[in-house]
């Protein structure tokens, strides 16, 4: 039953293992890491275009991953609500970072790129499905799957590297109440929408424990379950980081722990950036621990669950 979850973890816990202290090589891990997303995304894309009634397919795709982010919110949104009222913790004022986003559609620009590399990979497997046939769909699956075990070497390596001592982590309280919040809410959504979604309890939980990390959540999900889940899970938490670049601003002076979890995984990086224009330096090492726990919890949750299923 396990042998799956082991088979996929071990390159994460291998890459885990290497310690590097070169500044250029840990950022020629780092555009390997995007390199590896884009083409995964790229070959899921090529996978979708491979389903029978691909419109009715991308339909059902949208409404799932519709279901799933409403309820996902829902919970979400409610727990983060109530730790909000309980946790002192008040954003302050800062002036502009550099390099930060100057505009939401500049701060998305990179999550629609990423559609737009799904996209290309559905028209690429429309274009040239006819000609190569099911050769094409079963050689972009394989390929998938070895750079999969590539991308979560790096991927543990960027953890190991990542500059988050343990005990800095398990230290910041603030940090660590967020990301247990947004964990257990999201877990609890997943349930609920699981017989929604016609998937069994642990499928659900496995959808569910992306944390908004979607090129991942993408990857695990489609390998297991197939491209047309894998592109539910992408766009459930696609659009987490999309609301949050926008829930954000409106909120963070009100609700400053909401504001910092909703983004989930992506308040390490991504949504980092409008944290600390909006809320202050205050909360970036908040935000930075909350993002950094979600990022360690979600890969090793989505496999366990998954192979539940075996």
């Amino acid at each position: 039953m396990l042998s799956g979850l082991l088979i996929v973890l071990l390159p994460l816990l291998l890459g885990y293992l290497v310690r590097i202290r070169s500044t250029q090589l840990q950022n020629l891990i780092n555009s390997a890491v995007n390199s590896s997303v884009y083409l995964i995304l790229l070959f899921m894309g090529i996978s979708l275009a491979g389903l029978e009634n691909l419109s009715s397919q991308l339909s059902r795709l949208g409404g799932n991953a519709l279901l799933l982010f409403s309820i996902t919110t829902l919970f979400n949104l409610a727990a983060l609500w109530w730790l909000s009222r309980r946790l002192t913790l008040k954003a302050g004022n800062s002036p502009v970072i550099k390099d930060a986003p100057t505009s939401k559609l500049a701060a998305m620009q990179g999550s629609l790129l990423l559609v737009a590399v799904v996209a290309g990979g559905v028209i690429t497997g429309l274009l040239l499905g006819p000609h190569l046939g099911e050769k094409l769909f079963n050689t972009a699956d394989v390929l998938a799957e070895w750079v999969l075990y590539v991308l979560l070497a790096l991927i543990g390596c960027q953890l190991r590297n990542s500059g988050m001592p343990l005990k800095q982590i398990l230290l910041n309280r603030m940090g660590l109440a967020i990301a247990v919040t947004l964990a257990i809410s999201s877990l609890l959504a997943g349930l609920a929408a699981a017989p929604l979604l016609s998937l069994s309890w642990n499928e659900g939980l496995a959808m569910a424990s992306g944390f908004g990390w979607y090129s991942l959540s993408a990857i695990l999900i489609g390998d297991q379950l197939g491209p047309l889940m894998g592109g539910v899970a992408f766009f459930n938490d696609l659009t987490r980081e999309l609301l949050a670049f926008i829930l954000i601003p409106l909120v963070i002076h009100r609700h400053t722990a909401l504001a910092i979890g909703y983004g989930g995984a992506t308040s390490m990086d991504f949504t980092l950036p409008v944290i600390q224009q909006h809320g202050g330096v205050a909360c970036v090492p908040i935000a930075v621990v909350s993002g950094f726990i979600l990022s360690l919890l979600s890969p090793p949750l989505i496999l366990f669950f998954l192979s539940l299923s075996g």
